[in-house]
């Protein structure tokens, strides 16, 4: 796991087009199933492949399960951040989704 800057990441996911965002995606996807202890779920990688294939259906079932992450790092299993984020997702704020998620890991990670 990584501390990242959130707003280095937004810069960057403007600047390439997306491009960054989609690594982003990934990666955090990963880390947030690592510091959740749910290393047995839908990898990063395999994520990205089925929001693309289902033409981003899967990416909405997505920002729901990963709010159940954060909810689990944050040590608050059952709040509605699950919610929250399906309802950004939907209204085209992905990149809000993902900013919120690295906040959140960032706070658990330590700073090198």
């Amino acid at each position: 796991m990584k501390n990242r800057s959130i707003p280095l990441c937004i810069i960057l996911s403007i600047v390439t087009c997306g491009i960054y965002m989609l690594y982003w995606f990934v990666v955090l996807t990963d880390d947030l199933n690592y510091a959740s202890g749910r290393d047995r779920d839908t990898s990063g990688a395999l994520s990205l492949v089925l929001t693309i294939v289902t033409c981003g259906i899967y990416g909405i079932y997505w920002a729901y399960k990963i709010g159940e992450k954060v909810d689990i790092i944050r040590g608050t299993p059952g709040q509605s951040t699950n919610i929250i984020y399906l309802l950004l997702d939907l209204f085209g704020f992905q990149i809000i989704v993902l900013a919120l998620c690295q906040s959140e890991l960032n706070k658990c990670v330590p700073i090198e």
